[in-house]
């Protein structure tokens, strides 16, 4: 996506040698013609940000009337990690135009901070919490579906097909990839963060806050379809000997067929939903430079066998 209105961050304005912001008439001569605004990303959205501009102010120079949303993506971050922009300390949404000497703050989604009073510009949760992943996550799929979300996933699906699969079925759109995220028709998805596919899904859960939402093992794991209740005789010729005699309550996909049960699967992954119920009591991590920063504070800106 290119610069709206031909802008260009200062980058010796970004900090000084002291590491402190530094002060509005700082930088270099203004172009003619060029407009100037300032900035502050707050908490993980500076994770967007090159090192030299997290928890600063800086300034950018930009020709005629952007959008706030354009300029803020621009700058690398998408608009579905922001919940609250404000514009010389007032709250504004995606479409206001930016003006000469704006003051800006972007804050990403609050979990504790109550800005109730103020206008996010977040849509509105979705009522129903279901997903769509890009190709590199399919691990995180299956954990998803394990915990009994509605996680959508294949391996080949391309970024158009994601972000309309996103827009047609009001799905989060779960991606590696920003660029994915700031497409004009996608309105919920959040960029993952870790490598590790388990760390991944602590991740989501925890900055989703999906605790309360956990329905384990009612999901095909494979195909994402509800399972169902079957009866032992109805799958008596498709299960290992050691599991006929073992166990008598069974589930299938009606889609693949693929059996589920109780075994030493189903204990391994009831550890894990334990182990991620004990990562909600645990603090979460601080974003990568910069406070979580109350609006208005700094600055005064505001597999089978499952």
């Amino acid at each position: 996506m290119g610069d709206p209105g031909a802008g260009a961050v200062l980058e010796d304005d970004a900090v000084s040698a002291s590491g402190r912001a530094p002060s509005p008439s700082a930088g270099a001569t203004r172009a003619p013609g060029m407009k100037r605004a300032h900035f502050r990303f707050y908490a993980e959205l500076n994770d967007f940000l090159p090192r030299a501009r997290r928890g600063v102010t800086f300034l950018h120079e930009f020709r005629g009337g952007p959008s706030v949303k354009d300029v803020i993506e621009s700058l690398g971050v998408p608009h579905t990690e922001i919940d609250l922009v404000l514009a010389d300390g007032e709250s504004v949404d995606f479409s206001w135009i930016l003006r000469d000497g704006a003051r800006v703050s972007v804050y990403p989604v609050f979990e504790s901070i109550d800005v109730a009073p103020l206008a996010r510009v977040r849509p509105a949760p979705l009522r129903e919490v279901r997903f769509v992943l890009d190709g590199h996550l399919g691990r995180l799929a299956r954990y998803l579906r394990m915990l009994g979300f509605d996680a959508r996933w294949r391996a080949d699906a391309a970024d158009d097909e994601i972000a309309g699969v996103a827009a047609a079925e009001h799905r989060i759109i779960l991606t590696r990839d920003s660029g994915l995220l700031k497409r004009r028709i996608v309105t919920h998805g959040y960029r993952v963060r870790e490598a590790d596919p388990r760390r991944q899904l602590v991740e989501v859960v925890r900055r989703l806050d999906l605790f309360r939402a956990f329905a384990p093992f009612r999901r095909c794991l494979r195909c994402n379809d509800l399972l169902e209740t079957v009866r032992k005789e109805d799958v008596v010729a498709d299960l290992p000997p050691r599991v006929r005699e073992r166990h008598d309550a069974f589930r299938r996909c009606p889609s693949c067929r693929r059996v589920y049960w109780a075994g030493s699967h189903h204990r391994r992954m009831e550890r894990l939903i334990s182990d991620l119920l004990a990562e909600r009591a645990r603090p979460s991590a601080e974003g990568a430079a910069g406070d979580a920063g109350a609006p208005g504070h700094e600055d005064r800106e505001p597999r089978r066998g499952a």
